[in-house]
């Protein structure tokens, strides 16, 4: 354990240049780009040491994890709930995430305006997008998207800044910039319509595996798990990397 701090530190520097060079590449500013780490499973112990290495803004998939790991943080922290989320779990999120990415049902935003509204408290949150109709995948389906984001938009308690994907596994990057492009236009169409309490500021997609080609397309936040932190045991998790 005694290379993990430098490691990370080395990693997260890594990252950001990769993240500045994707912005020089596409006339961008990377001051237009946040960079999520995405900590699930990972101990409070390597979260302080991202910290320390100048990380302030963390994501997390799980309710749980998110809630055990805020109190133990500094309170500088923006934490980012990334991952589903069920209805039953979103009290314990309003008011501690600083952006709720994964609103993929009229339902789910039902709940979060009604938390939201008990705890008088405005709750951002993103509207996720299924954009390549995966079935193994959560999300709106870009068809859906425009007449369900009019309907929440007249939710009170909530405030909709844009949208987030998770594009398909792939090992090659390049193969998802079209989902990215996507993503991207679906923004600037909803944008367009002038909606009230909607704004198209924020687009976060690509994760470890494609985030320079997402910026390259305009991601203003990229979500990076095991390219700040290192492998995990994905026999174990069940999931594709972050």
């Amino acid at each position: 354990m005694r290379g993990i701090p430098k490691l990370i530190r080395e990693n997260l520097e890594t990252v950001r240049k990769n993240i500045a060079e994707a912005c020089r590449r596409a006339g961008r500013n990377p001051d237009e780009v946040t960079l999520i780490a995405v900590s699930k499973t990972k101990p409070v112990s390597l979260l302080w040491e991202a910290y320390n290495a100048g990380a302030r803004e963390f994501g997390e998939n799980k309710v749980q994890e998110l809630t055990d790991k805020l109190p133990a943080l500094p309170s500088d922290i923006r934490w980012h709930m990334i991952g589903h989320l069920q209805r039953n779990k979103v009290k314990y999120v309003v008011g501690k995430a600083a952006l709720i990415h994964s609103v993929d049902s009229l339902r789910l935003a039902e709940e979060i305006s009604r938390e939201s509204v008990k705890q008088n408290i405005l709750t951002d949150i993103l509207l996720e997008v299924n954009i390549a109709g995966e079935e193994s995948k959560f999300g709106i389906s870009p068809e859906d998207l425009l007449p369900l984001t009019e309907q929440i938009a007249e939710l009170s308690g909530i405030r909709i800044k844009g949208l987030m994907t998770v594009a398909p596994f792939t090992e090659i990057a390049e193969e998802n910039r079209r989902y990215f492009q996507k993503l991207k236009q679906l923004s600037v169409d909803i944008a367009d319509k002038n909606i009230d309490n909607v704004s198209m500021n924020i687009l976060s997609m690509g994760m470890t595996g494609d985030y320079t080609v997402a910026v390259e397309e305009g991601a203003t936040c990229v979500r990076v798990g095991t390219g700040i932190f290192g492998e995990r045991d994905y026999t174990q998790q069940g999931s594709a990397p972050v």
